[in-house]
């Protein structure tokens, strides 16, 4: 796939999943020389096996510690991938760009819960699960926000319930470098294009001539 993409003239952000910061590293080693990947992105919000499956992104040395392999491994640009489910986001953050990080990816899905109360069961197979969508933007709003603000210059690439221009222009506004559009995928096949193009006129009605313009027209006051 990673060949015909290659030949296809595509761009490739390969997200890594694991089970331990070695497997990370493996992986990302496997991925280092591939002409089509151009950044890698450490999906953090994995469950760490070797010590009682917690999330490496709840904590700070331990999602460090997968960054780094996977530093040692390839040369490509790394993106770390966090949630906001952490009592302090911002010590997450900078522990990895202190890992050597290239940017950030803010925010991964929220743990949820749904029950069908007619049955009383959950209406999940795990019980819990990754909420996703519109639903999450706000909160992936206020998490692009703080980490900006506590670590600027850092590259964020801000997502959460993205479906229309205006959607990106509020994460661009708030310090993001570049937003993502996932569920907004799956909801309609041209979110990408729509979202561009919805994005390109917020800018021309509002005279503003680039996103990267936006940052400093944000107003944290009332």
């Amino acid at each position: 796939a990673l060949a015909f993409l290659a030949q296809a003239g595509a761009t490739v952000v390969a997200s890594l999943v694991g089970r331990s910061p070695e497997e990370f590293g493996r992986l990302a080693g496997r991925l280092a020389g591939e002409p089509a990947v151009a950044l890698l992105e450490v999906n953090l919000s994995c469950p760490n096996v070797e010590h009682r499956g917690e999330v490496f992104a709840t904590d700070p040395a331990a999602a460090a510690e997968v960054v780094r392999a996977v530093k040692r491994a390839t040369g490509t640009p790394v993106l770390a991938k966090l949630t906001a489910d952490v009592t302090d986001l911002v010590a997450v953050a900078r522990a990895v760009t202190d890992a050597g990080a290239d940017g950030l990816t803010l925010i991964n899905t929220l743990l949820g819960m749904a029950v069908d109360t007619r049955t009383r069961r959950p209406r999940l197979a795990a019980v819990t699960g990754g909420l996703s969508g519109p639903a999450i933007r706000p909160v992936a709003v206020r998490c692009v926000w703080q980490v900006a603000q506590a670590l600027p210059g850092v590259p964020i690439v801000g997502t959460g319930g993205i479906l229309t221009g205006e959607d990106a222009a509020e994460f661009l506004l708030v310090g993001a470098t570049a937003v993502a559009v996932g569920t907004g995928n799956f909801i309609n096949p041209r979110a990408v294009v729509e979202v561009a193009d919805g994005l390109e006129r917020y800018l021309a009605t509002h005279g503003v001539g680039s996103p990267a313009e936006l940052p400093a027209l944000f107003k944290a006051e009332r």
